[in-house]
């Protein structure tokens, strides 16, 4: 069974309690180690994501520029965060593979439907497999 690092419990403070319960029964499903690399994010951190690939070298990783269009990751009116972000740690080292988040998200698909969670490996149109997201009804 993993556990979470100080680091990673940290960044889940300010998310929606649904959104960091998620997160702590993820742990305990997931086939493989994880960290949370990002809860919350300013305007101007979403800002910086938005230039990679655009004004900054990189690939583009979002379609949210955080002014105009607003990340999940940003507060919203209720003063919290409905979003974050994994890294899959396998041999002591982040493993970006798309099939090892595979595993981890299809590990957790019955917590998913529980707590009404999105994963972005599931978008059609842009795929961002390290992202969940809590989708309120």
């Amino acid at each position: 069974m993993y556990k979470y690092s100080q680091r990673s419990l940290k960044r889940l403070e300010g998310l929606h309690p649904k959104l960091k319960e998620f997160a702590m029964e993820l742990i305990k499903v997931t086939p493989h180690d994880i960290s949370i690399t990002c809860g919350i994010r300013t305007a101007e951190e979403q800002n910086k994501l938005y230039q990679q690939g655009r004004t900054i070298p990189g690939k583009i990783i979002t379609k949210c520029d955080g002014y105009k269009i607003k990340s999940k990751h940003q507060v919203k009116t209720d003063g919290l965060g409905y979003a974050f972000d994994i890294a899959v740690i396998i041999n002591n080292k982040a493993n970006w593979d798309k099939r090892i988040f595979k595993e981890v998200a299809d590990s957790a698909r019955e917590l998913m439907k529980q707590y009404n969670i999105e994963w972005g490996g599931d978008w059609k149109n842009f795929s961002d497999y390290p992202h969940f997201q809590l989708i309120l009804k």
